[in-house]
């Protein structure tokens, strides 16, 4: 194999993990691999569409003061993703503040960044973030036309289906099907193999292996995109009041809990509460498609008056593996059964897929059947 096609591959493989880290990024609603910034809040360290790399908050590991960071921001810009470095820690969270910023954001009326909100933190490599120019600028470009070829495709079909997360995942899957036939009737003269076993056609490795991508998207969006963090605001006042959110000081109120399940596949859901004032039990449930199951949130009001704020991390996970195994891998890490789980179906599939073609070549071996194909689809006789 020389350079050249050595390096053509690189090139490829490099536009696949960009477009699935997009892709991916989109339907978790934080960025995976790469990250990028929409305004000048991070200039001159990070320019307005300039991308980085974004590390996820589960595996970068305790946050430190320095380190800039993704944040679910709840007053910024109306609140939604936004990246600033942590300034300092205090006992109620992170003071965060844009590098070209003269103020922090809780100056201006963001409340302190807990653990909980933040979802990624950009590598510093010797203590300098790497950025790559124009990052923002193609992926906001792919997710426009995306969502506008969603929106159109839905109001063709009549079909809300078609939107979202799951609507993307089928335009994949029909996308990579289409690219499949056309290479096949239109492709076949101008496709030229000359290697030892003499095999003509296209690989079906890569159609095989889009169709595996494309169920592995909607089972992480099936376990991912119903979970995550949750806030509940407390008040703690000298005197109760009805509800759960003001509470007389220094006791507790609990209120049901209820996980849905509109799916077709059961799930397994854990429950992690994040600060010490809220709980929920039970912490494990299993919950069966088309239905739901009611558990108990407690949150307690501290000795001292004023406006708390408690956190829960909910996770979610298909039953496609005994219970026993979810949460075994679910100790040693919560992102842990969603990579097994993903690798049980994707891998399964690809697997079966390419078992079914036998050898990993579609032979165009009668051009008579691909001619008279061309004929009727340019309706000539």
């Amino acid at each position: 194999m020389g350079l050249r096609r050595v390096g053509t591959l690189l090139g490829e493989a490099a536009l696949v993990v960009f477009l699935v880290s997009m892709v991916l990024g989109q339907v978790l609603g934080q960025p995976v691999l790469l990250g990028f910034v929409t305004s000048g809040s991070m200039e001159p360290t990070i320019e307005t569409g300039e991308g980085f790399v974004a590390i996820p908050a589960d595996i970068a590991g305790p946050v430190e003061e320095g380190d800039v960071v993704v944040f679910r921001a709840e007053e910024i810009q109306g609140g939604g993703l936004t990246t600033h470095r942590v300034v300092e820690e205090t006992d109620r969270g992170y003071v965060t503040r844009g590098d070209a910023n003269p103020f922090t954001d809780q100056d201006g009326g963001e409340p302190p960044v807990s653990e909980a909100q933040i979802v990624a933190v950009a590598w510093q490599p010797g203590g300098t973030i790497l950025t790559v120019p124009g990052v923002g600028v193609v992926v906001e470009g792919t997710q426009s036309v995306l969502q506008a070829t969603q929106r159109q495709l839905a109001g063709l079909f009549g079909s809300r289906s078609l939107l979202g997360t799951q609507g993307l995942a089928y335009l994949l899957v029909a996308l990579s099907a289409l690219a499949y036939v056309a290479d096949v009737v239109f492709g076949g003269d101008r496709r030229r193999q000359r290697d030892t076993a003499r095999d003509t056609g296209t690989s079906v490795h890569l159609v095989v292996g889009v169709f595996a991508a494309a169920i592995v998207l909607s089972a992480t969006a099936a376990m991912v995109v119903p979970a995550g963090p949750q806030e509940f605001g407390v008040v703690s006042a000298e005197s109760d009041s009805p509800g759960p959110r003001v509470i007389e000081q220094g006791t507790s109120e609990s209120v049901q809990y209820t996980t849905a399940n509109g799916g077709f596949v059961p799930v397994v859901r854990y429950v992690e509460p994040v600060d010490d004032g809220v709980n929920v039990e039970p912490r494990a449930a299993v919950v069966e498609p088309r239905s739901s199951v009611n558990g108990t949130l407690t949150l307690s009001a501290p000795p001292e008056t004023g406006y708390y704020r408690y956190h829960i991390v909910e996770h979610r996970y298909l039953l496609v593996l005994p219970p026993a195994a979810i949460r075994s891998l679910y100790l040693v890490h919560p992102w842990l059964p969603v990579v097994v789980i993903d690798a049980l179906l994707g891998g399964s599939f690809y697997l079966l897929g390419v078992a079914l073609v036998d050898t990993g070549r579609v032979r165009s071996r009668s051009r008579k059947s691909l001619s008279r194909i061309r004929r009727l689809l340019s309706g000539r006789r």
